[in-house]
Order: C-alpha cells, then structure tokens, then sequence
C-alpha cells in the first residue's frame, strides 16, 4: 500500500457486547455487581491468607497469587466496559488500546504457567508428602511465583513488539468490548492472514502446552490418590476438584479462541467475557466452597476480627 494513503491513528472504536440500548442499560448494574463482587472476594481471599498464620503455606501463597492475577485480568477490561455501556461513542485511544493488548497477555500468560505452578505443588503434596517441606519452601514458592510472572511479561512484550508497528488505516472499529490481538491484527493495511496465524500460535501454542501439562498432572495425581489410604483422599480429592475446575474454566475460552480456526463473533464475545470476567468471580467460590482449611480459616477471621468478644 502507498504510504501517502496511511495515517496515524490515534483510536479505535470499541463495538462492545451488543448494540442494543436496552440491553445495555440491562447489563450495566449486572456486570457492575460482578466486578465488585471479583474485587472485595479475591481481595479477602488475600487478606485471609496474609493474616491467618494456619495459611502461611507454599499452597496457600500460590492461591494469594491467584486471586492477585485474577483480580488484576479483571480490571484490565471490565471498568472499561461497564464505562462504556453509558457511552454513545465508545472509543479507547491507540495507547489505551496497546495496554490493554499488553496487560491482558501479561496476566493471562502468568496465571496459565501460575495454574501449572499449583499443579506441580499438589503433586509434591501428594506424591512425595515426606519432601515436600523440602521441595517447596518459600523460597521456591517465590522462585516459581517470579518465573510465572516472567514468562507472562516476556510473552506479552513479544506480542506487543509486533503489534505497534503494524501501520493502519480504513476501519477503525473493533467488534469487542476490549483490544485482543486478532481482532486488532485485522484493522492493519497489510494481508494480515499470515500474521494471524503466527500470533495466535504465539498465545495458542503455550496455552495448549500448559493445558496438556496440567491434564497429565492432576491426571497422575489423582492415580496416586486411589492408591492411597482412605484418610487423606477425600482431602486431595477435594483439592484437586477445585484445581481442575479452575483449569477447565480458564484454558477452555482461551483455547477456543487462540486456537479453534473458526471465529464466530458473538461465540469470541461470550468466551472472552467468560475468562476475563467470569472465572475471576467463580475462582473464590471455587477454593472457598471446596477447601475445608478456608472455611475454618473464614471461621477464625470473624471470631478474631468481626466478633472479637466472644474471645476474651
């Protein structure tokens, strides 16, 4: 293309869920409940852990970190979003656009290899039980923590690296209510198929990686499990119900999305709400429904804290 046709853009039109006006004055309070509800449950979720000394474990850290990431993906989208159903023109500037890019694979990429951290952590747990005060001290929890953290940067600035340089002009609508790399990818004033198909494998391919990691893993795992005496397998079960839950519920949008060759518009809508908006909400239900240590933990939190007289 001449170069004299290009210009710089300075913003992008976000189409967001739906069109309908009504639909989005529907869905305003909805999604506003649900992010508060993300926040203050993933937010206690990590006080409980900081204050109560009977969490101050390899396992419980890592699920403080979970709940941090979860809380973080969250907020990269859904603020704007819920902004944007009360605006007639739903713009976000190229920046804004690029950081959404940016930080959406930052903490995405980082909870897929921390979900494989916890993985690794429950098979030590219940594979080698007699190691694992050994093999996963604070300082190896805090090792993996900062290598999930890395891999989650390094993966989205080589996607970032990209994408800025990508020239566009024409349209500059985008069919979302947040900036994702293939939706972005089509606006460019290049033939962008190949592009495509290298970037989505660069989120794809980790993504189906961590993903066979993890059935492998907790596959294993709960083998062992059945060979185990019966006193701990109720407790592991119920452990790794809620890992594998989680696991299910974040790979299974992103997979389809990154990976499935077929884009269908409202299906891409739909996933993309469900791993950036809804498992952040369900995670702390997940662990807090499912793990007896938390719930006697809640239990400890209101008798110290909320009703402190009963204790003296």
């Amino acid at each position: 293309m001449d170069p004299g046709n290009l210009s710089v853009v300075s913003e992008f039109v976000l189409l967001g869920l739906c069109q309908s006006w009504t639909m989005q004055v529907f869905l305003l309070p909805m999604f506003f409940m649900l992010y508060l509800i993300i926040l203050l449950g993933n937010i206690a979720i990590i006080l409980l852990i900081i204050t109560d000394p009977h969490l101050h474990s390899p396992m419980y850290f890592l699920l403080a970190n979970l709940s941090f990431v979860d809380m973080w993906l969250c907020s990269v989208t859904t603020p704007k979003m819920i902004t944007d159903f009360v605006r007639e023109n739903k713009t976000i500037s190229f920046g804004g656009c690029m950081c959404q890019v940016l930080f959406v694979h930052f903490f995405g990429g980082g909870e897929m290899v921390l979900l494989v951290v916890m993985a690794y952590d429950r098979y030590v747990a219940i594979c080698k039980p007699l190691h694992y005060s050994t093999i996963m001290n604070l300082q190896k929890s805090i090792g993996l923590v900062a290598t999930s953290w890395t891999i989650g940067f390094v993966h989205a600035l080589s996607q970032m690296v990209v994408i800025v340089q990508l020239p566009f002009c024409g349209s500059r609508e985008i069919d979302s209510f947040f900036c994702d790399i293939p939706l972005v990818i089509k606006l460019a004033c290049i033939d962008s198929y190949n592009l495509g198909i290298l970037m989505n494998a660069d989120s794809g391919v980790p993504a189906m990686t961590c993903f066979i990691v993890l059935l492998i893993s907790y596959t294993y795992i709960l083998l062992t499990v059945r060979q185990s005496s019966k006193a701990g397998t109720s407790r592991a079960l119920s452990t790794c119900t809620a890992h594998i839950t989680v696991v299910l519920l974040f790979f299974g949008p992103c997979i389809f999305i990154y990976v499935w060759p077929l884009s269908i518009t409202w299906v891409d809508k739909f996933l993309a709400v469900f791993y950036s908006v809804i498992t952040p909400l369900l995670n702390p239900a997940i662990y807090t429904l499912r793990n007896k240590e938390i719930k006697i933990a809640i239990k400890r939190f209101r008798s110290y804290y909320i009703h402190p007289k009963g204790n003296i």
